[in-house]
C-alpha cells in the first residue's frame, strides 16, 4: 500500500502550520526552491516567486499572533503517479479565505510544492455565504 497519501498530509501539515505560525523556515520544507505562486482573482496576472512570498511573510503579523482562528484544511488529495500530486487545500489569513491549488512532485523522496495556483474571497462573504436562512435573517 502506498504512503503517499500520509506523506502529502504530513507535508500540507507543514504548509498550514508554517502560514499560521508566520515561520519561513518551514514553509521552505514544503515549497521547492522554483516555485511560483499564481493567481488572477484581481483581474491581473500575480505571479510571485518564492523570495517575494518569503517576503510578504516576514513582513506581516502572523494569524497566530493576531489570535486567528485556523480555517486550514485538505479538500482533496488527487495523486497521479508516484511522484506527482495535486492538492486542493483552504486556508485562511484574514481577512481572506484562500483556495490553493498545489502541484507536488516527489523529489529525493519528498514532496515539495512546484507550483500554486490560488483564489480568495474576504473571511466575512465566505461566513456570510455559508450562514443558514435563520442567521441571515437575523443580520
Amino acid at each position: 500500500m502506498s504512503t503517499a497519501y500520509a506523506e502529502l498530509t504530513k507535508a500540507m501539515q507543514l504548509y498550514f502550520d508554517g502560514f499560521h505560525n508566520g515561520d519561513v523556515e518551514t514553509l521552505k520544507k514544503v515549497f521547492h526552491p522554483n516555485c511560483h505562486l499564481i493567481s488572477g482573482t484581481t483581474g491581473e496576472m500575480v505571479d510571485d516567486p518564492m523570495p517575494a512570498v518569503y517576503e510578504r511573510v516576514k513582513g506581516r503579523k502572523s494569524p497566530a499572533e493576531n489570535g486567528q482562528v485556523r480555517y486550514d484544511q485538505i479538500l482533496s488529495i488527487d495523486l497521479a503517479g508516484p511522484d506527482c500530486a495535486l492538492v486542493k487545500v483552504q486556508i485562511g489569513i484574514e481577512p481572506k479565505l484562500f483556495t490553493d491549488y498545489l502541484n507536488f512532485v516527489k523529489l529525493d523522496g519528498e514532496w515539495r510544492i512546484a507550483s500554486k495556483v490560488f483564489t480568495f474571497v474576504m473571511v466575512e462573504d465566505a461566513a456570510k455565504a455559508h450562514a443558514t436562512p435563520a442567521a441571515q435573517a437575523a443580520e
